[in-house]
């Protein structure tokens, strides 16, 4: 099977999230704001977890919607930092 051209790859973004329990309150933010379709065109992924901070990728199309979801939900998650690459996102 052939590889795809760079044009035809999936634009990703990658967020820094900081709370309690992220794993579980992530998924539940953004399956009840924008729903299992929605979730499923955001590609939501995690990277890298851990007890108060994760690293989640998401599609660059979905990205408004996943950020509003979180803002939403009314327990405590906050986005520190959205990159578009995973080094990008230890810079500062």
């Amino acid at each position: 099977m052939k590889a795809l051209k760079p044009s035809m790859k999936e634009n990703k973004r990658y967020l820094l999230i900081k709370g309690a329990n992220i794993r579980s309150e992530v998924e539940k933010s953004v399956l009840s704001f924008i729903g299992v379709l929605g979730m499923s065109k955001a590609s939501l992924a995690f990277i890298k977890t851990s007890s108060n901070y994760a690293i989640i990728s998401v599609n660059r199309g979905s990205l408004n919607h996943v950020r509003a979801s979180l803002a939403a939900w009314p327990k405590e998650l906050r986005i520190e930092r959205v990159s578009g690459t995973l080094k990008g996102l230890g810079k500062k």
